[in-house]
């Protein structure tokens, strides 16, 4: 009951003039950062971020979380009149949608995706309207030890969970630990491998870093593809959306599934793209319709965007519980909110009550208004894809220069951006995934200086890691969730081996 009391408050703050004003404009950025290839959610919040500097923190992060809001509506407008993916997880919408929008259909297919995006991100948020409250009381709890078991879990699940090769997940982490441990060291004051350099001092800044590995290495891969984007049209009049809205109640298991898959998928390190993919995959077994998938169904609309949405959304309740982001636009907010001076974990929702629940009033309200924006402005937007890519890549390119130069002043780092997006673009060639190293960049020096804190107390003895119940579950966890796949792939043997000879099964 308090905690609605909160959400009511939070609501009065959400809803002062310059916070919606800012909810409306971050809708629409977001949605600009949605359509354009070259950028994506995690992108535009990082390129965008500089602009916040000298905001109030909740007026910031309702700007920077409505850009993401945006960019997960306008992600679908790519994927079905265009057929190329707005986003990573926009890929499953493809599959249905272009070929409704082929078909003539593409205002109902419009009009799927953004209610689905709509129902999932709604789920998501009310998962950390009454759950994160409850993980960040419980994380009061934790001293030194108990924080290092959680970062410990974190990078674990990334390796044990994660999609791409093992090795290159434990490689791209390695580089993450190694540029945080750059500058000064918190815990002994000793300068780390700044090799005489004065601007390394302060170590690699985030900002500096995300922009580079996202936003200028995704237009050089941009470049480099040559997209050209030739997509069909599509008007969305009132009659088609409320055609289409009648027809989703008999959809509710698809949506339901895929809002739960969608919710598991954002709290643990599977991620956006592999609940779409999963959202998808389910829907297509257990449907009627199976046999359309595929050429146009409207559930193999609904199902991945519920997925992806859910999985987008309901990242950032980890962030704000326990400090640890769930997602690599979770981890540039989590970036964001160090620069405000705000430490995200439990205290900060005893600390900063009306920032907390300002912020979640705001994903509510910022909801609502993407749905309702997007819905009306689908011919512009769409409009965006056929200005050349030449012309919008220098301008992408200059903002990007402008928001790593604003963060100190430094003409260093706009050099340390580019050498960045270099990389970023050589890891997305050799298909490095670029969100192990941003977490290793984020929490990096975070779990080190826990590692340290717990030794300390402890006089060196490593057995403070399993000193109490709470530790030790997360520790042996870890090690669960590291070893997830030899685990699974043993206990398929087995099974296998127990149908092939009846006599193992006695």
């Amino acid at each position: 009951m308090d905690d609605l009391q909160q959400l009511l408050l939070g609501f009065q703050v959400a809803l002062t003039w310059q916070n919606v004003a800012f909810m409306i404009v971050g809708v629409l950025l977001g949605i600009v950062v949605g359509v354009l290839p070259g950028l994506g959610g995690p992108n535009g919040v990082a390129i965008l971020l500089p602009l916040t500097f000298g905001m109030d923190p909740t007026s910031a992060i309702i700007l920077l979380s409505s850009i993401y809001w945006g960019a997960l509506f306008g992600g679908a407008i790519t994927s079905v009149l265009f057929n190329i993916p707005g986003e990573a997880w926009s890929v499953a919408t493809t599959f249905d949608g272009y070929p409704m929008a082929v078909q003539g259909r593409a205002a109902e297919a419009l009009t799927a995706a953004f209610t689905a995006s709509f129902i999932g991100a709604l789920a998501g948020v009310l998962l950390i309207t009454f759950v994160a409250p409850l993980v960040a009381k419980f994380a009061l709890r934790f001293g030194p030890a108990e924080f290092f078991g959680v970062f410990f879990l974190t990078f674990c699940s990334f390796v044990g969970m994660g999609k791409e090769n093992k090795a290159k997940i434990v490689a791209s982490l390695s580089i993450g630990f190694l540029l945080a441990a750059v500058g000064l060291d918190t815990i002994s004051g000793d300068l780390r491998m700044t090799f005489g350099q004065t601007e390394l001092m302060k170590g690699f800044d985030f900002l500096v870093v995300v922009i580079g590995l996202f936003g200028v290495s995704e237009i050089l891969l941009t470049i480099e593809e040559g997209l050209h984007f030739k997509g069909k049209r599509a008007a969305i009049d009132l009659k088609v959306v409320l055609k289409t809205w009648a027809r989703l109640p008999a959809y509710w298991a698809t949506l339901l599934r895929s809002s739960v898959v969608g919710m598991w998928m954002g709290v643990t390190p599977g991620g956006a793209i592999a609940a779409s993919f999963m959202g998808y995959g389910l829907a297509k077994r257990f449907s009627r319709r199976r046999e359309n998938f595929g050429k146009g169904e409207i559930e193999g609309v609904l199902a991945p965007e519920t997925a992806a949405h859910a999985a987008g959304t309901s990242a950032l309740l980890p962030m704000l519980a326990l400090g640890i982001p769930g997602s690599a636009t979770a981890a540039v907010l989590l970036g964001g909110l160090l620069i405000w001076g705000l430490q995200p974990g439990p205290l900060l929702f005893v600390e900063k009550k009306e920032f907390v629940w300002g912020l979640i009033a705001s994903m509510y309200l910022g909801n609502v208004a993407g749905l309702l924006i997007v819905l009306a402005t689908v011919p512009v937007f769409a409009s965006i894809m056929r200005i050349p890519f030449a012309l919008v890549a220098p301008i992408i390119l200059i903002v990007c220069a402008i928001g790593a130069y604003t963060v100190e002043g430094s003409r260093f780092d706009i050099w340390l951006m580019l050498v960045f997006g270099f990389v970023g673009y050589v890891f997305k060639k050799i298909e490095y995934p670029l969100a192990p190293l941003v977490l290793a960049l984020v929490l990096g020096d975070r779990a080190e200086d826990a590692f340290r804190q717990a030794i300390l107390g402890s006089g060196g003895d490593l057995s403070v890691f399993f000193s109490n119940g709470l530790v030790s579950t997360l520790m042996i966890l870890a090690v669960l969730l590291l070893f997830w796949g030899p685990i699974t792939d043993l206990f398929g043997r087995v099974r296998g081996r127990r149908r092939l000879d009846p006599r193992l099964a006695e």
